[in-house]
């Protein structure tokens, strides 16, 4: 066995010890602003580590880089490196640690770097952090908020445009949010962070620049639906970046004298089929979007659920204006695979019987 000897420096080698660097100050949202949805999550980050100290964001380059979308900038040089760590390439690791930090009663914020990376971290969402509070009978609680910028529309590689919600509104015991706009992007970071349930947060990456008014204020529970725009003669059901496409197709339909109701579900789990179901026994007809593929996706699961509770109801069968049961397809083909203004439409169309 070869013995190796560490040699210390002395500290006239090893030079006068760093001094620390102090923080800056962290400034909280006083008043309606307005800010890009990236900006809004960055805000409502910060009011979430203001109001708790056990809040730590973890993820890779969130800190000296603020995230590649820049979400977490400043956040670093505001709460230290204590609070705002760094991570290996690893979402397993991510994951693995959050449930670490969860038992010892912190209030993990995990940064997905982009949506298709969340696969590795899968095993430790489905088989731990959704299913500790049953296993332990209620005794321990795994507090985590998991954000994941999900989505096509900005170009990017393979596995960067991901759309992978169903695979969480499938497992029991997570929440599963997606927001749309920034006030929304604000609000629901911080009641996903206070709440005792593990939450996925989706963040329609192609939607961080922008902008919006923002209010301190919480707003409707973060389990809510919100009737985006009124209308008497279809149910238009989006989430995440389609919110934007389906409103302008409701604009769009006002020339031809239709009147759309658009519905941003927030809440993918638990689905908030109160406000659903209310707009469907008004219009009598349903359409769902969403960019995720058609088979086994959330919107086969609200129109099953609708149709059960609502069948006397419908005027006509329920559709769906998704993205195609493909992989998600090279940069130069996704506007032929994203549910699209005309696409909506024709759902629209064939709800009404125009066109099979």
């Amino acid at each position: 066995m070869t013995m190796t000897t560490i040699v210390r420096p002395s500290p006239s080698v090893a030079g006068p010890a760093p001094t620390s660097v102090p923080l800056a100050t962290p400034v909280p949202l006083t008043g309606t602003t307005t800010l890009t949805l990236a900006k809004a999550i960055n805000a409502g980050l910060r009011q979430a580590m203001l109001d708790d100290p056990k809040v730590v964001l973890l993820g890779e380059d969130i800190g000296t880089l603020g995230g590649v979308f820049r979400v977490t900038s400043d956040l670093l040089a505001e709460f230290g490196k204590r609070r705002v760590v760094d991570t290996p390439l690893a979402e397993s690791a991510i994951i693995g640690t959050a449930v670490g930090l969860a038992y010892r009663g912190y209030r993990p914020v995990c940064e997905i770097q982009f949506d298709g990376f969340i696969f590795p971290g899968f095993d430790q969402i489905v088989s731990q952090v959704a299913r500790i509070h049953y296993r332990t009978q209620g005794a321990v609680r795994m507090p985590i908020t998991i954000r994941v910028p999900f989505g096509g529309g900005i170009g990017a590689a393979e596995h960067h445009s991901e759309s992978p919600e169903a695979y969480f509104t499938h497992t029991s015991g997570l929440r599963v949010v997606a927001v749309s706009n920034p006030q929304d992007a604000y609000s629901l970071i911080r009641q996903a962070i206070a709440s005792d349930d593990p939450v996925l947060y989706f963040e329609p990456k192609r939607r961080y620049h922008v902008p919006g008014a923002v209010s301190p204020e919480l707003g409707a529970p973060m389990e809510s639906a919100r009737v985006v725009t009124p209308g008497t003669d279809v149910t238009l059901l989006a989430y995440g970046a389609l919110v934007a496409t389906a409103t302008d197709a409701a604009i769009a339909a006002s020339d031809e004298s239709v009147s759309i109701e658009v519905i941003d579900l927030r809440s993918l789990s638990p689905v908030d089929y109160a406000t659903v179901e209310a707009s469907v026994r008004k219009t009598g007809r349903l359409v769902v979007t969403h960019e995720a593929a058609r088979t086994g996706g959330l919107g086969g699961e609200i129109v099953a659920v609708v149709t059960e509770r609502c069948f006397e109801y419908l005027e006509a069968a329920p559709v769906r204006v998704t993205g195609f049961d493909i992989p998600y397809p090279p940069a130069k083909l996704e506007s032929h695979h994203l549910p699209d203004l005309d696409r909506m439409l024709d759902g629209v169309d064939r709800a009404l019987g125009r066109r099979r």
